[in-house]
């Protein structure tokens, strides 16, 4: 005889399936960027779906609450909006393709192709939020990678692993260092993030720039100045994680993010929708603890493993080194590299001015002999910098100083030695063979005179 437990187990799996509630909500307002919804139960990050006039469906994601008022911000566009709008959890996983089937593809913030190539031919989905590394399993930095850069190879020599700013104006030519970088660097793949650039320059980087040499092991990731700030965020987001994939299966990848700006932008519009008050000339505290969480992601692996060496964009408003969002991002890199406009005028290219950059791992990359070398260089550019007034009024007597004497004599040396073209690679080889170069081959002779009745 069947005990009442066994009837009671013989009923539950004959009765049918039942489903777990769906719980949704109303929207009960907009203001600006920011929807307002009831009756929502999320968290913090999650995906929902705003259900707008003509069963248009707009992606939104939670970005705070208010006591029963949800705070949501739409990913796209925001438009066919009512009162009383149905808002309900998405049926969409929140994971990104992966995969080696990305190389040679542009994407957008949320991970769909924008080159007309077709479907994604990933290999795994992975979370937008990845696991933290502990900073005692990293791999300390002590090689050097070549980024085919004269000036950077051999004055800031860049270590594998190690995160540097590129700080610049509009103007000065970071996006092509930064193309110059994609095409020469001997890392194994190569990651761009091109976060609130004007449309016309995404397409430009892509075919002008980085050409089909740059693109063959580069993923692209675009989100133009007209996406909204939550797409900025997510594009800056999935570039950091398609790096770390590649990182983790043990490959050297050089991460290029233009620009770390518009990022801290992107979230001081979310933040400051959301109520949080401005601090910092307008910049809500959330921006300055977004832009370490960020950046912390790069770096090395553990021992043995792979490695993500990553260069940020930082724009100078105004060629302000003081700005806030230039001086923070200052503080948390490993090395920052300035770009500097009167260089840029003068037709200087690349414009570095290495008298304010500097690499702080780099004399644990290179030899005591490369060091020295950088060092007198340095030295020998900023005394001639410092006489440069009386240089020029013909105030300085030849033979006053016999450093400045030097000085003089290696300024035009190493004002060429600083540049290069736009299609010239510069080896670590070459690079440290010409500094040599510069320092120790014999002065050039005075050009002759002209002769007069010629």
């Amino acid at each position: 005889m069947a005990t009442i437990a066994d009837q009671l187990e013989s009923l539950a799996q004959a009765a049918p399936a039942v489903g777990s509630a769906e719980v949704s909500g109303r929207l009960t307002r907009v203001v600006g960027l920011t929807l307002e919804a009831k009756g929502c139960h999320f968290v913090i990050g999650d995906r929902c779906v705003v259900h707008g006039a003509g069963g248009q469906e707009i992606d939104a994601e939670v970005v705070g609450f208010d006591d029963d008022r949800t705070f949501l911000m739409p990913i796209g566009t925001a438009e066919g909006l009512r009162p009383g709008a149905l808002v309900t959890p998405a049926s969409t996983v929140n994971e990104i393709a992966v995969g080696w089937g990305l190389l040679g593809r542009v994407l957008d913030g949320a991970g769909q192709p924008l080159d007309g190539k077709g479907e994604l031919d990933a290999d795994a989905y992975i979370s937008y939020t990845g696991h933290i590394i502990n900073p005692l399993q990293r791999a300390p930095i002590r090689t050097s990678l070549d980024v085919g850069i004269k000036a950077i190879n051999s004055l800031l020599t860049v270590g594998v692993g190690q995160r540097l700013g590129l700080f610049a104006g509009s103007g000065v030519g970071k996006s092509m260092l930064l193309g110059m970088m994609t095409r020469f660097t001997d890392a194994d793949i190569v990651v761009v993030g091109l976060i609130g650039e004007r449309g016309r320059e995404v397409k430009e980087f892509i075919d002008d720039i980085l050409g089909e040499e740059g693109m063959a092991r580069a993923v692209v990731v675009a989100s133009p100045a007209d996406d909204s700030p939550l797409m900025r965020l997510r594009a800056s987001t999935l570039t950091t994680r398609i790096a770390e994939y590649f990182r983790d299966q043990g490959k050297s990848v050089l991460l290029l993010m233009d620009s770390l700006t518009r990022y801290a932008q992107a979230q001081r519009e979310i933040a400051l929708s959301v109520g949080e008050p401005p601090a910092t000339k307008g910049y809500p505290p959330s921006v300055f603890s977004k832009i370490p969480q960020l950046v912390e992601r790069a770096g090395n692996g553990a021992v043995g493993g792979g490695s993500i060496t990553a260069f940020y964009t930082v724009l100078t408003e105004g060629d302000d080194q003081q700005d806030p969002i230039a001086d923070a991002a200052r503080a948390i890199l490993d090395g920052h590299i300035v770009l500097s406009r009167s260089l840029a005028e003068e037709g200087h290219y690349p414009a570095i001015d290495v008298e304010a950059s500097i690499s702080r791992v780099m004399p644990h990359v290179i030899s005591p002999e490369q060091l020295s070398l950088a060092q007198r260089f340095k030295q020998l550019y900023a005394r001639y910098q410092q006489t440069r007034d009386l240089i020029s009024v013909g105030a300085y007597a030849a033979g006053s100083d016999a450093e400045t004497d030097f000085a003089i004599e290696r300024y035009q040396p190493m004002r060429r030695f600083l540049q290069q073209g736009l299609n010239e690679r510069a080896s670590k080889n070459v690079s440290m063979a010409s500094l040599k170069k510069v320092l120790t081959a014999p002065a050039e002779p005075p050009p002759n005179p002209p002769i007069a009745g010629r």
